[in-house]
């Protein structure tokens, strides 16, 4: 009987055929991480990578020194693949599924269809023809998201025709940046007017080591909502549970005659119109920590951050009812009662919501001439009826 090629071998050259035979497995496992990584698998897939290279060398060496029999070898390396395409399955399964749930993100709305002048936008219009028109030299504007179809039909009944592409912030006039980012603007001098909620405490700190004030001029009423699953059959809440939600001492549906489920409680990032509403909604009460997510890539390695709401069955979010119900809609999510009261522009109305709040137009020291006059034009009856026939509850 014929001994294999490895039995023949000395050990040190064995040896030497396992450093160069590692060594070549290291490299393309390097190369593997770089691919991965930068194709954003820093969490699943660049993990997998360096746990194959590095079970595939010590397979190899074993194989080399002839340590396995010849049926252990086939059953080792049937394992190892299918080990690896059953957790491929499964994570490429999970991401698949994690994927087909609604979220309610910012991120998810498409702007350009309320743009200002713009064939077919969405964006209301005034029954008679405006009082108030700025012919140059118009005011910056920039804002929160879910404010965004307002401002957009203030432009379009008082600004000059143009182009004023809400995602162009290099060129147009008029853009949409978000909460957080329109306040650092306004601050640095960037833009002239945003419209958002009222100032964090961090952006109010950040005006004031710039010397800036900043001025809030309400110019509409909106609800702070929640919102669950419409498969939820809690359909409302009081504010002392959302608080104790909020503060982690109620942690399962059913302790609110929900199902036994534990509540996915989502939180909205830092600074946020809706995040700083949550703030002021929960006082002195402090915030538990919120629902995180893993975001890699090979600059900034893992980390972790708050995660967009994700329609789950357990879930509960919060934002404001346009946006919530208008701009990003899905039939998937149901508004709460809050204290027994729906939220509609009845109740923001009448003061029976306990959750309304005015929402501003912001501005800083600036010298453009047509800043005034057209706050005073967003609170005049005109400005007041885009308000409602957008979608929001005006001041009077």
């Amino acid at each position: 009987m014929k001994e294999s090629f490895w039995m023949k071998e000395s050990f040190w050259t064995k040896l030497l055929f396992s450093f160069f035979a590692v060594g070549g497995i290291a490299f393309l496992g390097f190369i593997g991480f770089i691919f991965t990584a930068l194709s954003g698998g820093l969490i699943f897939y660049t993990p997998l990578v360096v746990v194959l290279s590095i079970v595939i060398a010590i397979y190899v060496v074993l194989l080399i020194f002839n340590v396995l029999s010849r049926k252990i070898r086939y059953v080792v390396l049937l394992s190892i693949v299918g080990l690896s395409l059953l957790a491929t399955a499964g994570h490429e399964i999970k991401e698949a599924y994690i994927s087909s749930i609604a979220t309610v993100d910012d991120r998810e709305v498409n702007l350009k269809q309320y743009e200002p002048f713009a064939e077919n936008s969405k964006v209301v219009n005034l029954d008679e023809p405006t009082t108030f028109h700025i012919d140059s030299d118009p005011p910056r504007l920039d804002g929160a998201t879910a404010l965004y179809p307002l401002y957009s039909a203030f432009v379009q009944s008082a600004y000059p025709v143009g182009n004023y592409n809400p995602y162009n912030f290099q060129t147009s006039q008029v853009i949409c940046s978000s909460t957080p980012e329109a306040y650092k603007r306004l601050i640095e001098g960037e833009t002239d007017i945003i419209f958002v909620a009222a100032p964090s405490l961090a952006q109010q700190k950040h005006a004031k080591r710039k010397g800036v004030e900043l001025k809030l001029t309400p110019i509409g009423r909106e609800a702070f909502v929640f919102f669950v699953n419409k498969r939820n059959a809690v359909t409302g809440l009081s504010t002392a549970q959302l608080k104790d939600i909020y503060a982690g001492k109620i942690t399962n549906w059913k302790d609110v005659g929900g199902p036994n489920n534990r509540i996915r409680a989502f939180q909205r990032p830092e600074d946020s119109g809706s995040q700083t509403m949550l703030q002021k909604f929960m006082g002195d009460t402090p915030l538990m920590t919120p629902p995180q997510e893993d975001i890699a890539d090979i600059m900034s390695g893992i980390i972790q951050q708050t995660s967009s709401y994700r329609n789950y069955k357990n879930a509960l979010g919060y934002s404001f009812l346009f946006y919530a119900s208008e701009m990003n809609q899905s039939g998937e999510i149901a508004l709460l009662a809050i204290d027994g009261v729906k939220p509609d522009k009845e109740s923001i109305r009448s003061g029976q919501y306990p959750l309304a709040t005015e929402f501003y137009a912001v501005t800083a020291q600036n010298n453009n001439p047509n800043i005034q006059p057209f706050l005073d034009w967003l609170q005049s009856s005109q400005g007041q009826e885009l308000v409602e026939k957008t979608g929001y509850t005006s001041l009077k």
